[in-house]
């Protein structure tokens, strides 16, 4: 079985409406489609593009406005998932729900269903500044092409919660990041790497790319899509598929032979899925 995926470095800048975004939204997902993916990655918080819209007096919105585009963000990667035949992983955006906020990962199936995956470890920004809630249940995705999970920017630095969805039978992890600078980037890029070592699966991550000079914490972007393996000798030697340049304004595609797993998982230079110590720790199967 394989898998093509794309993964967008989506470029942040200001914007006067919502018809901007969903025409820079459907750019990508068109080159996506020319590339033939089958599954296309959009970076966390990407929806904060929407806050530069502004007030009547030219003021960013808050983030307590997010949620009231939930609707329209949806419809419109709904649309684009059932008008192309490809699985839209829409990054994360900020849903509201009994009055908190969530930063919410979606995948939207060219069927139409819609699923979800809360962010579950937030970061001490996203409490302070932001006042963010915690998902509290890890969801995993069967599609016609295999399982998968989505954890989102901080959650990757938890191996925790990676053991879990690999238990659960997930094959490809999708990692939708957003970070402001190389302590964060890198952070979140080394922690994937090792997630890959650790289960011995793929993944595949991206991050915002350029600035919302109005908005408050998405001032600054420094982001880099990849697609990231184990380190074994059926795989390239640095565990890079592929990867973009970093802070451009693209979309990079690589294609994922999930059988290539199975067989380093029975017969690789490291076994590390089977060799795990559940006599002396947790087994999360």
């Amino acid at each position: 079985m394989k898998m093509r995926v794309s993964a967008v470095q989506y470029h942040l800048h200001t914007i006067h409406s919502f018809e901007e975004f969903a025409a820079q939204v459907e750019h990508y997902v068109k080159v996506a489609q020319e590339f033939e993916a089958e599954f296309v990655l959009f970076p966390e918080l990407f929806t904060t593009q929407l806050m530069s819209i502004g007030d009547e007096n030219g003021k960013a919105l808050p983030i307590e406005a997010l949620p009231s585009y939930t609707e329209a963000y949806r419809s419109l990667f709904q649309g684009l998932a059932k008008q192309t035949g490809m699985h839209l992983i829409g990054g994360t955006h900020i849903t509201s729900e009994e009055g908190k906020l969530y930063n919410t990962a979606h995948l939207f199936y060219p069927d139409g269903r819609i699923g979800e995956q809360k962010k579950l470890h937030i970061t001490p920004t996203e409490v302070k500044e932001w006042n963010m809630g915690a998902g509290d249940s890890l969801q995993v995705f069967d599609t016609d092409k295999g399982r998968i999970a989505i954890l989102v920017c901080y959650d990757v630095e938890f191996p925790e919660i990676v053991r879990m969805a690999r238990a659960r039978g997930a094959d490809v992890l999708f990692a939708p990041s957003c970070t402001d600078d190389r302590h964060g980037f890198h952070r979140v890029r080394y922690t994937c790497h090792a997630r890959t070592i650790e289960n011995q699966i793929y993944v595949v991550t991206t991050g915002t790319v350029g600035a919302l000079p109005t908005v408050d914490f998405m001032r600054g972007n420094f982001g880099q899509a990849a697609v990231i393996t184990p380190n074994d000798v059926p795989f390239p030697p640095k565990g890079i598929l592929v990867e973009g340049e970093i802070n451009g304004d693209m979309v990079v595609t690589a294609d994922l032979d999930l059988e290539l797993l199975n067989l380093v998982r029975e017969k690789g230079s490291v076994t590390t899925w089977r060799d795990r110590r559940t006599d002396l720790y947790t087994d999360w199967s």
